[in-house]
């Protein structure tokens, strides 16, 4: 309480009065902000020391938050909501066959790395490729609505990294190529668009930024659809109801695969596609970084042309998500960057560390993708409390959550118990994530000012009503993640 102590003496409030140039009724709101703060800051301290884990990640799924800057829509889908979603797309068309057995049927030349590996059981595809298959093959595959409930478990599980022996080779290498066909359909991901909004809303976000990409998409009959077309199938579904309920504001980043042969070309393509089409903002360069031929420095040139032709595209790019030593984020400040997706290993370039402290370069921290996929071993050797707590903008976000089967909430939870936040430093994150969003400033300005009135209300309600009557609304969902890491559904 020295706070109250403080702020009441009749020397500081001369000296606040003057310091902010607020009259007294101002002042007098001013000041009840900030012993409100401090109370719950105190409150918020002994509740972590006294309350269950469930409790806290009710409070913190209840807890209004900012944004999610760093989501690949492709990977943010849970696995049900491919299931659903593959069923419902044969009112526009579209209808899919899924792997279930294998054959062998290809008696040589197997592909295991290709985009299809042959040996790659629950592979979605469209019927128009299901048809153009050998006999023998077209038995490898089931409609997906004919699966049996063990084949539709196994299907479900194909596409979470939810076993001890999964990780990094796995996602890369099975979960992508499993979606496959599911991934050219541009009114499938218009809907999984929608339950994203919805499922983000609920836990209390204000701003999605997800990377959306539109090319390569295709119509039942494998006829290409356009780029352009696709973002006008996706604007349109931006303006149904049921995603203007929630509120939500939103941009759209496009990504690239950085190590591609034509990834430069694909880099312009991209940049005049952004460019032109609204809501997209920004370009992302996503894929491993230790296939090296991906390299930062590698569309320099690129981007200075592109520079001198495009004023309004931003740029928020991987790196540093390996592990191992580099200098990947210095060389992608280099190539314009604003945020930093991961930087894992910038703890290993104090340089640019001490560059970045204080500055405007935000690191878009993935707490669960960065365990998961093995970048580190444990969260004791996790950089995430060193860059918050030295000064290094970060902020929490989800990248593919729908296959670690998580939440935003859950990364929250794991910041709070692993790094052992203060509910200054949790509220910062959450600042974090709408000040250095891809909008124009008088959108931004608003976003922060909703935020600190719902969290200002937050607050004073948790505060009143302690800590031992918490819930006061939908109870928060406890996923895989969060139940076999934590015991939260035991």
């Amino acid at each position: 309480m020295k706070h109250i102590r403080v702020l009441v003496s009749e020397v500081i409030l001369v000296d606040t009065f003057s310091m902010f140039n607020l009259d007294k009724f101002r002042f007098f709101f001013f000041l009840f902000g900030l012993v409100s703060f401090s109370a719950f800051s105190d409150w918020f301290e002994d509740f972590k020391s006294s309350a269950s884990d469930g409790d806290l990640h009710q409070l913190l799924y209840e807890m209004p938050k900012g944004g999610d800057l760093h989501l690949h829509l492709s990977g943010s889908g849970f696995s049900e909501w491919w299931y659903e979603l593959a069923l419902l797309a044969k009112e526009k068309g579209y209808n899919y066959y899924t792997k279930v057995k294998l054959n062998n049927c290809v008696a040589q030349g197997w592909n295991s790395f290709g985009p299809r590996p042959y040996q790659l059981m629950f592979q979605t595809i469209v019927a128009a490729e299901w048809k153009n298959l050998s006999g023998c093959e077209r038995e490898e595959f089931f409609p997906i609505s004919d699966l049996s409930a063990s084949q539709q478990k196994a299907f479900l599980d194909s596409i979470r990294l939810d076993k001890s022996y999964e990780g990094r080779d796995e996602f890369f290498g099975a979960h992508w190529q499993r979606l496959a066909d599911l991934l050219e359909n541009p009114f499938l991901i218009s809907e999984l668009i929608a339950k994203n909004f919805s499922a983000f809303a609920d836990e209390g976000l204000l701003y999605l930024e997800p990377q959306v990409n539109a090319f390569g998409y295709r119509w039942p009959d494998q006829t290409p659809i356009s780029p352009d077309e696709v973002a006008m199938i996706f604007r349109e579904r931006l303006t149904k109801k049921d995603i203007k309920d929630t509120g939500l504001v939103y941009r759209f980043q496009h990504s690239i695969l950085r190590f591609l042969p034509d990834a430069e070309k694909t880099l312009e393509e991209v940049y005049r596609f952004v460019s032109r089409n609204d809501p997209y903002v920004g370009v992302n360069m996503v894929g491993r970084e230790d296939n090296d031929k991906g390299y930062p420095l590698r569309f320099l040139p690129t981007l200075r042309n592109l520079r001198r032709e495009y004023s309004d595209v931003r740029l928020s790019i991987h790196a540093g998500e390996v592990d191992e030593p580099n200098f990947h984020v210095r060389d992608t400040l280099l190539l314009g960057a604003d945020r930093i997706g991961h930087g894992l290993n910038l703890i290993t370039d104090p340089e640019t560390m001490r560059l970045m402290r204080y500055g405007p370069y935000l690191v878009e921290i993935n707490l669960i993708s960065n365990l998961l996929l093995e970048y580190v071993d444990s969260y004791e050797g996790h950089p995430f409390g060193e860059y918050l707590r030295i000064g290094i903008p970060v902020a929490l976000s989800t990248d593919d959550r729908g296959m670690w089967d998580s939440t935003m909430t859950d990364e929250f939870f794991v910041a709070v118990k692993e790094f052992n936040l203060s509910w200054k430093e949790i509220k910062e994150l959450s600042r974090n994530s709408l000040r250095y969003a891809f909008v124009d400033e008088k959108t931004k300005a608003r976003m922060l000012a909703l935020y600190e009135t719902r969290i200002s209300s937050f607050e004073e309600k948790n505060r009143v009503r302690g800590s031992r009557n918490l819930s006061t609304g939908k109870r928060a969902p406890r996923r895989q993640f969060i139940c076999k890491r934590y015991g939260l559904c035991d």
